[in-house]
């Protein structure tokens, strides 16, 4: 690709947090430019539309821009948003919120929520780190770098809890060992819970005694007994390795008294604290009443429904994964609201009005998707099952908009709607609404636009 440098003058940042410019008439998406800057510029990738591009000088400095604070940041992948100040963050994520309901779902909300702010360093509890080896059979342990399949080696990271981070060095040493012995590691992956911090590592094949006892050794050498090591072997689920103890994996939801145990492998939010903060604004918008039936789909281990059922209500909640629907059953049990809830296994993307109509009517509905959004439960919503509110958690913007537009075709009104900075550095947006039903709709029913 050309070496030559290049000048342009930063409009915006697009979706992933690019600086964007126009150079000749051709739209240029510059790695590491912010809006109002003026930069010189390198072309990495060029394409017919539009090229790709990074900064190599800074001619005029955006009060946006701050100095990154981990020293892996210019190669790694696991942030892409440290040069930006933390509050600049929040508010290109707000705008990418607002500017997809108007492009994509062609929709406007009533009332913008402030955001919901959380820790900016150290909040993730859980992160999986890959493994490889270079030709020298050296190991490298960490996020793959931005784009590619490499795998850069870190010695410490700045989103992971501190007494982790501080451990990496020693992982990789054990892992190291281990590779050398011919066991090499397909990943390590932590989970930090309130009462206990799992490590837990995957292997292509059976370990051999020796290397399980290297394991237990080096355990004692270089852990705290609020460690636990855990083993994934084959593919197969994973077991909890040494010391074998009774302390179970979990994160608590203090506001609703709920715990919440989960394994390595559940899907939870990677953010415990502004999860919690999340969930209490999920609750508040659906403004329980006693007695009524809420369904929440895609429920995961319960976040949302046990929370729900808590406030009073009767919750069905569905999910696709059989394993997160047992445990879904056992946490509900767990904290006395078993009574009050039902967990099916079903798969959303398959659904249609028949599947809505066999849960029968709710009078409210979550929903908590993947990043594909859920737009086969939307557009399979038809009177008499509209419920009358519902709250749509949303980890991808776009979708979240299509999906509003759907919505808002079978009479909902969006409301209000929020980002919470569930991913701080990240260019990755978490979102809610709260879509409620006109009341001509509601008891006149709904003839669906064709």
């Amino acid at each position: 690709m050309e070496t030559e440098v290049n000048v342009a003058e930063i409009s915006a940042l697009d979706y992933e947090g690019r600086g964007v410019a126009k150079v000749g008439g051709k739209t240029v998406f510059i790695k590491g430019a912010l809006p109002s800057e003026r930069v010189g510029f390198q072309i990495t990738k060029q394409k017919k539309q539009f090229d790709e591009a990074e900064t190599v000088a800074i001619f005029k400095v955006s009060d946006e821009r701050t100095v990154p604070q981990c020293r892996y940041f210019e190669r790694c992948g696991g942030c892409s948003l440290q040069h930006i100040s933390p509050t600049a963050q929040v508010a290109f994520k707000q705008r990418i919120m607002e500017e997809q309901f108007e492009r994509i779902g062609k929709v406007k909300p009533k009332q913008i929520l402030p955001p919901i702010y959380g820790h900016v360093w150290h909040y993730r509890d859980r992160a999986r780190f890959s493994v490889s080896l270079d030709k020298s059979c050296r190991l490298k342990l960490g996020f793959q770098a931005k784009k590619t399949n490499d795998v850069v080696d870190i010695s410490s990271c700045m989103l992971i809890p501190k007494p982790v981070s501080d451990k990496l060095p020693a992982i990789r040493e054990l892992l190291q060992d281990l590779a050398e012995e011919g066991n090499v590691a397909r990943f390590a992956e932590f989970y930090r819970g309130s009462e206990i911090t799992v490590l837990n590592i995957a292997f292509k094949s059976k370990l051999r005694q020796n290397d399980e006892n290297r394991i237990r050794q080096w355990f004692d050498s270089e852990l705290s007994d609020d460690w636990q090591i855990w083993l994934q072997i084959e593919g197969k689920v994973s077991e909890p390795f040494y010391p074998q103890k009774d302390t179970t994996l979990k994160y608590t939801l203090l506001e609703f008294g709920i715990e919440m145990p989960f394994r390595p492998g559940d899907f939870t939010q990677i953010n415990t604290d502004t999860n919690r903060l999340m969930v209490s604004r999920a609750v508040k918008m659906l403004d329980i009443r006693q007695g009524e039936r809420v369904a929440d789909l895609f429920c995961g281990l319960g976040n949302f429904s046990l929370p729900i059922a808590k406030s009073g209500a009767s919750v069905v909640g569905v999910e696709g994964a059989e394993n997160l629907v047992g445990r879904a059953r056992q946490n509900a049990r767990l904290n006395g609201c078993g009574g009050q809830t039902d967990f099916i296994a079903a798969n959303l993307f398959d659904c249609t009005e028949n599947t809505v109509a066999s849960w029968g009517k709710f009078d409210k509905m979550l929903i908590d998707p993947p990043r594909s959004g859920a737009y086969e439960v939307v557009r399979s919503l038809k009177p008499p099952y509209l419920p009358k509110k519902i709250v749509y958690v949303s980890c991808n913007p776009s979708t979240l908009a299509r999906d509003a537009g759907v919505l808002v075709e079978k009479g909902y009104i969006l409301g209000q709607v929020g980002i919470m900075n569930m991913f701080a550095h990240t260019s990755h947006v978490e979102s809610i609404a709260v879509f409620e039903l006109t009341s001509e709709i509601s008891k006149a029913g709904f003839k669906d636009k064709k």
